[in-house]
């Protein structure tokens, strides 16, 4: 597992100075919140279903910044390994103040989620692929659609603090995502995203996360890059049809 973390980590690196460029960086500081439900129905021992909405915003909460929706099968080979593959949408609001009509995304995935523990605490690793077909926005219109495959890698911590159950968890984790296609040229490191918050049950069923997000994204130009300082509240749904076997309850849903 560590391993496959530094792989990607020396990944990142190299693919972060290959796209540096003679011009000088652009770094742009946002501050945004993402809130988003994360649902998974168990239809029986191996099939289910999963479905998740999210919402973010700039400026904190002030501005539009997209919805996102996103269906899926799930298939459970092993308690702690689970298959499952989809579809998703985004719309993306409009880019200038002066614009109307959102960007929509295309969106099928693939993904692979593999629980288990050290000691009391619970890791998730989570590789998933994705085939996006975007619009490409001039004068408000889509005028093309830019197609990438994109592969993301998430490794996370859930570390009990207190001995009642019942109080939160400590959540510490960070996804790498990198993608691939014609158009991507200097920015094959798309984002990193690093999490520090809190886990907590609020009904055998439910739960939430909450806490800070780094998202640091590289755009396309190769110099310009995005630094969201996110205020992140995820809540998490698990309707099993049946009492769930001895897999680790530990999720974590990102867009």
């Amino acid at each position: 597992m560590f391993r496959f973390l530094l792989f990607f980590l020396v990944l990142s690196s190299f693919c972060n100075s290959y796209a540096q460029t003679k011009t000088a960086k652009e770094v742009n500081h946002q501050a945004q919140t993402w809130v988003s439900l994360n649902t998974n129905y168990k239809f029986n021992d191996h099939w289910g279903m999963m479905n998740d909405v999210h919402i973010r915003r700039t400026d904190f909460a002030a501005k539009e910044n997209f919805y996102f929706a996103r269906t899926g099968i799930t298939y459970a080979a092993y308690p702690n390994l689970t298959l499952a593959f989809g579809y998703a949408h985004l719309w993306l609001a409009p880019a200038k103040p002066e614009w109307n009509n959102f960007a929509d995304e295309n969106r099928i995935y693939q993904q692979v989620v593999y629980t288990s523990k050290i000691g009391k605490v619970s890791v998730l690793q989570r590789l998933r692929n994705e085939q996006r077909w975007q619009d490409k926005m001039a004068n408000d219109v889509a005028v093309d659609t830019r197609f990438t495959n994109r592969v993301r890698y998430l490794l996370s911590f859930t570390i009990p603090v207190f001995k009642d159950k019942s109080l939160p968890s400590l959540v510490v984790a960070d996804e790498l995502l990198l993608h691939f296609g014609k158009e991507v040229v200097y920015n094959t490191l798309d984002q990193n995203r690093i999490f520090l918050g809190i886990r907590q049950n609020i009904t055998p069923k439910l739960s939430y996360d909450f806490g800070y997000m780094h998202v640091f994204q590289q755009k396309y130009s190769g110099y310009q890059y995005d630094a969201n300082h996110t205020l992140r509240l995820f809540f998490y749904y698990n309707g099993a049809k049946t009492p769930e076997k001895k897999a680790v309850q530990h999720q974590d849903g990102q867009e």
